[in-house]
């Protein structure tokens, strides 16, 4: 009888390369390695390479790239998504997907463990761990770094003592992770909340212009489908303005984020695009959709955002709530106007064949087309209830 088998999320990284090892020496079982390909900009071939090396039965390399971004990002970009209103969730939306092939691949191969690099402090051990468990209930959950409970320093040790090349050292420990929806960083010098972050530890938005500039994204039904006049795929705008806009300095956020787990953390984040496409899509909205449902829009967003960073994103409330986003999206088309400075962006235009706005109802010139005399009677309609209650008041003093 052969051995059980597990299948790991592999990145490559610190984290889950000890964790074949680990998996192997403590668990005696056949590893299965899945690495996904959701923008991170690393070399695929040369991770699939290094599990092999390590003695993997079987090393998966899959593109999820148009997946995430039209099964994940859109549903963020239509609510709205920032937890706390400040973080654009690049790491929470990629779990589940990451989640969804791990089943699938334990599937395909009649693997009975399912395996992830998660600490057990951060919120990714919760994202995986119900993802996977929303959708195959029978497969058991090991989570090697939640075990072990080493130290980074313990960890880059049993790295090297078992031969495991690994892609960080004592003198640079930060953890990274990133995809197409942004970058974040964590470790060293980071975890002092005091510390201004050093420079090198940003990729994306190193300042290289200083000359402002102008671009326009267009939406349809609350999507970009055109950036500067030009159609492209959401992946394609996606990648044009995370280097446009991160060539600015802009979408850097230093974050004192509230974990699920109780902890507070010190986040460092890059998200050029995903800040100016949420923003630029927040200005349409502004335009086109009506008072109570723009309002209550913005109380279900904060909502939403927070299923998502607890990783209940195949929660049916979550989905319930998506039913809802994708409603409101129907007259949001448009165009918006960025304008790009160093290290700050603003919404100067927006235009929509669906806008709510009017100018002769709202100008004070001459022109105005407002029934100034109506508003006597809307008033006093409005603060009927006040005036009642004041007046029954004033009787009894």
């Amino acid at each position: 009888m052969g051995k059980d088998k597990v299948v790991l999320a592999y990145s490559g990284g610190l984290d889950t390369s000890v964790a074949i090892k680990w998996l192997m020496q403590k668990y005696s079982l056949d590893v299965i390695t899945l690495t996904v390909d959701i923008g991170q900009g690393i070399n695929l071939e040369e991770i699939k390479k290094k599990a092999e090396n390590l003695g993997v039965e079987k090393a998966y390399i899959i593109d999820l790239k148009e997946e995430f971004v039209n099964d994940y990002i859109t549903p963020a970009i239509k609510s709205n998504a920032m937890y706390e209103g400040v973080y654009p969730l690049a790491t929470a939306l990629s779990r589940p997907l990451i989640a969804k092939y791990l089943v699938k691949v334990a599937k395909e191969n009649g693997a009975k463990y399912v395996a992830h690099g998660c600490t057990g402090k951060g919120n990714d051990q919760v994202r995986i761990d119900l993802g996977v468990k929303a959708l195959a209930p029978d497969l058991e959950i090991i989570a090697p770094v939640r075990e072990w409970n080493f130290s980074r320093e313990e960890e880059i040790d049993y790295a090297i003592e078992n031969n495991i090349p690994i892609p960080v050292s004592r003198k640079s420990p930060f953890s990274i992770d990133e995809n197409l929806w942004g970058r974040s960083i964590e470790g060293g010098i980071l975890e002092d909340p005091w510390q201004e972050p050093p420079e090198e530890i940003y990729q994306w938005t190193k300042l290289k212009k200083e000359e402002p500039s102008y671009i326009e994204i267009t939406f349809e039904e609350g999507i970009p489908v055109e950036l500067n006049g030009e159609r492209k795929s959401l992946l394609q705008i996606i990648e044009n303005l995370n280097e446009i806009v991160g060539s600015y300095g802009i979408g850097r956020i230093d974050h004192i984020e509230n974990r699920l787990v109780g902890i507070k953390s010190r986040e460092i984040y890059e998200a050029p695009s995903a800040i100016v496409i949420i923003k630029a899509h927040e200005a349409l909205e502004d335009m086109v959709l009506p008072r109570e449902l723009a309002h209550f829009k913005k109380m279900l967003e904060g909502k939403y955002a927070e299923l998502v960073y607890y990783g209940l994103w195949f929660d049916p409330f979550r989905e319930a709530i998506q039913a809802f986003m994708d409603k409101t999206q129907e007259r949001v088309t448009g165009k918006v106007k960025i304008k790009l400075m160093p290290w700050s962006f603003s919404v100067v235009g927006r235009m929509s064949p669906y806008s709510l706005y009017d100018h002769g109802l709202a100008t004070y010139d001459k022109g105005s087309t407002f029934s100034t005399e109506s508003a006597v009677g809307f008033i006093k309609l409005f603060g009927l209830q006040n005036y009642l209650y004041a007046l029954r008041g004033n009787q009894n003093d």
